[in-house]
Formats: C-alpha cells, sequence, structure tokens
C-alpha cells in the first residue's frame, strides 16, 4: 500500500508506537490521518483529527468509525495499535484479565467488525495490528501479555486466511523492545532485558511504511526474531529450554 492519499485511522496514537506511525504516516501525504485514543495528543505538528476512543468498548470502536466515514468516505488502512500490558502469571485477578483481554484481542475483533463490511464491499482494505514478538515467542514475566498477543496474531492470520482473497490486506507488526513508557516504566526486579536491544518507536514505524509498501503478513522491526521463530518451531522442546534459561538469568528469584 502507498499510504499517499488514503484515509488512514491509528488508535493508540497519543504516545508511543502510536504517536510515531502518526507522525511518521504524515510525511506520506495521506488524505487525511485520524488519531485515537483516550487522551489528546500533545501537539508536535502534523495535521490529524482525534477522536476519543476507548478500544476496550465495541460502542466506542463502532463510534470511531461511523465518525471516520461520515467525514472522509472510507478507510484504506486501519491501524489496531493500542496495547497494554500486566506483570504476573497464572494468579493475575480475573479482573484483570479481563481488561488486558479487551484491549490486546477485543479490539481487534471489534475493529473487523466495524470496518470489514465496507471493505469488503469495496474488494479493498488494510488493516495493520500491532502485535508484539510476543505473539510469536513469548513474554517472559507476563502470562497475560504473553496469551493476549499470542490470541492476537492468531486472529490476524485468521483475517488473512477468510479475507486475503477479496482484497483484504492484513499485517502483524511484531517487535521486540521498542523505547517507550510500556518498556521504561519502572517495574519489580528492576528494567526489563528487553531493554538492551530496544529500538526507537520511530524505528517502528519506518518498518511499518516499508511493510505496508511490501505488504508481508509479518513485520519485524528485530529481524531477528524471525531466527528465534525458526528455532521455536524446528525443536520446540529446546526452544522451551532455551527459555527457561532465560528467565532464569533475567528475572528475580522468588
Amino acid at each position: 500500500m502507498i499510504l499517499r492519499d488514503k484515509v488512514i485511522v491509528i488508535t493508540g496514537a497519543a504516545t508511543g508506537i502510536g504517536r510515531a506511525l502518526a507522525r511518521r504516516f504524515a510525511q506520506e501525504s495521506p488524505r487525511a490521518l485520524v488519531a485515537a485514543d483516550l487522551k489528546t495528543p500533545a501537539d508536535d505538528g502534523i495535521t490529524a483529527d482525534f477522536v476519543l476512543t476507548d478500544v476496550s468498548r465495541e460502542a466506542d470502536i463502532r463510534h470511531l468509525v461511523e465518525t471516520v466515514t461520515a467525514r472522509h468516505g472510507a478507510i484504506d488502512l486501519f491501524c489496531s495499535n493500542a496495547g497494554i500490558i500486566l506483570e504476573g502469571g497464572e494468579d493475575v485477578p480475573d479482573a484483570a484479565w479481563d481488561s488486558i483481554w479487551h484491549v490486546n484481542v477485543m479490539a481487534h475483533i471489534y475493529t473487523a467488525r466495524a470496518v470489514l463490511p465496507a471493505m469488503l464491499a469495496r474488494g479493498e482494505g488494510y488493516l495493520l495490528q500491532t502485535v508484539s514478538a510476543a505473539g510469536l515467542l513469548s513474554q517472559i514475566g507476563s502470562a497475560p501479555y504473553a496469551v493476549t498477543k499470542h490470541a492476537a496474531l492468531a486472529f490476524a492470520e485468521w483475517l488473512s486466511i477468510t479475507y486475503g482473497d477479496r482484497g483484504i490486506k492484513v499485517s502483524a507488526i511484531c517487535p521486540q523492545g521498542v523505547l517507550t513508557d510500556m518498556l521504561l516504566r519502572p517495574r519489580p526486579g528492576g528494567e526489563s532485558f528487553l531493554k538492551a536491544g530496544a529500538v526507537t518507536a520511530e524505528h517502528v514505524a519506518e518498518c511499518a511504511v516499508t511493510g505496508l509498501a511490501e505488504e508481508p503478513f509479518l513485520i519485524l522491526p528485530h529481524p531477528e526474531v524471525a531466527e528465534y521463530f525458526q528455532r521455536k518451531a524446528t525443536d520446540y522442546d529446546r526452544w522451551l529450554r532455551g527459555m527457561r534459561r532465560l528467565q532464569a538469568n533475567t528475572q528475580p528469584a522468588k
């Protein structure tokens, strides 16, 4: 997809990867750029509409899609980018599991319900899902994040399989560590081991532009993730042993 003259929507666009996507996409002269988030983005000089949106609520996503469609006629690219992380394992309270499930998984489903009818009627449309390398691999220290990102990737795969021959393109962008608040905020046991190889949100956005032009399913800002994924598929038990060693070397003892 060439972004020039396209109508683009980005959720989670006030900060982090979402804001970097908005800034980078603005350079491609889209017809309209719409930022959606729970808070208003900082004024950083780009021209974009803003629609207050809680992606965990289907009504909010429907309102977002209806608002953009009324203003601009159609949505060419919907970037389902908003996401959260929670530390912990099986003992995380049900309410917290429910919260992260709605943001990291159901938001993608709500988006598909809202945008696909018009895209399918036109015979074209693009869904860019910000997933995470955790969707391909795992997330040490956070069962909710690992589980929901696996689910988000599975749904993106299903969309591509189901609608790819009807003009719907789907890409999942799957970075490892990114230098945003999600990675840099204080956490139990000190900073994340992912910080050492982390990239900037701007790098992720640049990879997104390149990926959208080439239209692969997986967009990998950390190319080494493809190698890790191949190792996992080739010898799952060896990969699990390696992940346990990584956990032992990076997580505080309990």
